[in-house]
C-alpha cells in the first residue's frame, strides 16, 4: 500500500514514552537539560527586556503540555462558536502546523489550500462557514496584529495551541488578567512524566494554568495527582455527527447504517490525527467495527493510498477530509465530531472576559 506523506517524528510517539524504562531512563539526564534551558527562556521572558506589549483583547489560548494532538482543534471551534453565542466576536490564530512558512500572516477561508495554510486552520474555517477571521503565521502576535487590523471588531482571540510562544506577551486569569490558559488533555495522560526526549512533556506536569479541558476519561496514573491538585477542569462532551460522502456531502449515511450495511472486514478507518486511536474507539461505541489505519499527525494523502485499501467503506476524520477533496473515491465517508461547552465553563469563561483590562493600570 502506497503510504501518505509523514510528518515530524514526534507527531508518532515512541512506546517508550508511556512508561518508564531503560530507554526513558538513559535519556533523563538530557530531559533535565531540556527543563534547565526553559527555565532559563521563562526566566527572560518574565523580565520582559524587549518591552513587549500584550494585546488590546483578550486571548484564550487551546494547547497542550504533551507533544502531539490532543484534540485542540474541536476545542478551538466549540469555543468560537459559544463565544458568539454569548456576544462576544471571536478571531482565531494558528501557526499552520504543516504548512510551508509564509513570510507575512495570510488569513484563511475553507477554499483556502492545506498545504499552504495548515490542515486545522482550513478546518476551522469548513466547520465554521467562514463566521470567524481565521490567521496563520508562526509568529502569533503578527496574526494577531493582521487579524485585528482586518477585522477590528473583534474583542476576543482563540489561539490554536501557544502555551510554549514566549512572545505571546498574556496576563493570565489566574493572576487577575483577562488572559486564559487551557491545557488539553486526552486519555493518553502524560505518559512516564518525563520531560523530552525521555518523555513525551513539553513543560512539567505541574505547569500553571486557568483551567485543564478534557473529553473524555483519563486512564489512572501515578501523576495524575500532580496534574490536578488544586486547578480548575472541566470535561467536554464529544459526540459523532452523520457521516457524509466525500464527493458527495449532501449524501449521508448513519453510523448504526453502515454497521448494518457493512461487514467489519468491509470497513476501513483511517485517521491521521494526533490520537488516531480515540477516533476508532468513537467508531466502535457506534457499533462500527473494521480495520484501522492509524498515521502520523498531519499526513497528507494521495488517490493511490485509498485505492489500495481493499473496503468497500472507508471512514476518515473531517481534518484529514479537507486534504482530500481532489479525490474522488466513492467509497469514502467523513466522520464529524463536535463537542459540547458545558455552562459551568461558558460563565466561567463570561466571568473572565468581563472583567476591566489590567493592562491598563499597567503600562
Amino acid at each position: 500500500m502506497s503510504s501518505p506523506k509523514k510528518s515530524s517524528f514526534f507527531n508518532k510517539a515512541p512506546r517508550f514514552w508511556e512508561r518508564r524504562g531503560p530507554i526513558s531512563l538513559m535519556l533523563w539526564p538530557l530531559s533535565k537539560v531540556y527543563g534547565w534551558v526553559n527555565q532559563a527562556l521563562d526566566l527572560v521572558n518574565e523580565l520582559n527586556l524587549g518591552r513587549r506589549k500584550p494585546a488590546p483583547v483578550p486571548i484564550i489560548i487551546v494547547g497542550n503540555i504533551r507533544v502531539g494532538g490532543t484534540g485542540k482543534t474541536p476545542i478551538v471551534i466549540a469555543l468560537a462558536e459559544q463565544l458568539a453565542s454569548m456576544g462576544w466576536k471571536p478571531g482565531i490564530i494558528s501557526r499552520g502546523y504543516g504548512a510551508k512558512a509564509p513570510s507575512t500572516p495570510r488569513q484563511v477561508k475553507s477554499d483556502s489550500n492545506p498545504s499552504e495554510v495548515g490542515d486545522e486552520p482550513v478546518l476551522i474555517a469548513t466547520r465554521t462557514d467562514n463566521q470567524f477571521p481565521i490567521w496563520v503565521h508562526p509568529k502569533r502576535t503578527l496574526s494577531i496584529q493582521s487579524l485585528l487590523k482586518h477585522d477590528p471588531s473583534v474583542n476576543v482571540i482563540i489561539s490554536d495551541d501557544g502555551l510554549q510562544h514566549r512572545s505571546l506577551l498574556r496576563w493570565p486569569a489566574r493572576e487577575g488578567g483577562r488572559d486564559i490558559e487551557f491545557v488539553v488533555r486526552d486519555q493518553r495522560g502524560e505518559g512516564n512524566a518525563f520531560l523530552l526526549p525521555a518523555g513525551p512533556l513539553r513543560e512539567p506536569a505541574s505547569r500553571e494554568r486557568d483551567a485543564t479541558l478534557t473529553t473524555r476519561a483519563i486512564a489512572p496514573s501515578n501523576h495524575i495527582d500532580e496534574y490536578y491538585l488544586g486547578r480548575r477542569a472541566f470535561t467536554l462532551s464529544s459526540l459523532l455527527g452523520t457521516p457524509y460522502q466525500l464527493n458527495n456531502p449532501n449524501n449521508t449515511r448513519s453510523l448504526a447504517t453502515i454497521a448494518d450495511k457493512y461487514l467489519p472486514n468491509k470497513i476501513t478507518a483511517v485517521a491521521a490525527i494526533g490520537n488516531p486511536q480515540r477516533f476508532f474507539d468513537d467508531l466502535l461505541k457506534h457499533g462500527v467495527a473494521g480495520k484501522c489505519i492509524g498515521l502520523t499527525d498531519h499526513a497528507t494523502f494521495t488517490p493511490e493510498f485509498f485505492s489500495a485499501i481493499h473496503a468497500e467503506c472507508i471512514l476518515i476524520t473531517e481534518k484529514d477530509a479537507v486534504k482530500c477533496t481532489s479525490i474522488q473515491d466513492e467509497r469514502i465517508w467523513v466522520v464529524p465530531m463536535s463537542l459540547e461547552i458545558p455552562n459551568t465553563l461558558a460563565e466561567w469563561l463570561q466571568s473572565i472576559l468581563q472583567r476591566p483590562d489590567p493592562n491598563q493600570y499597567t503600562l
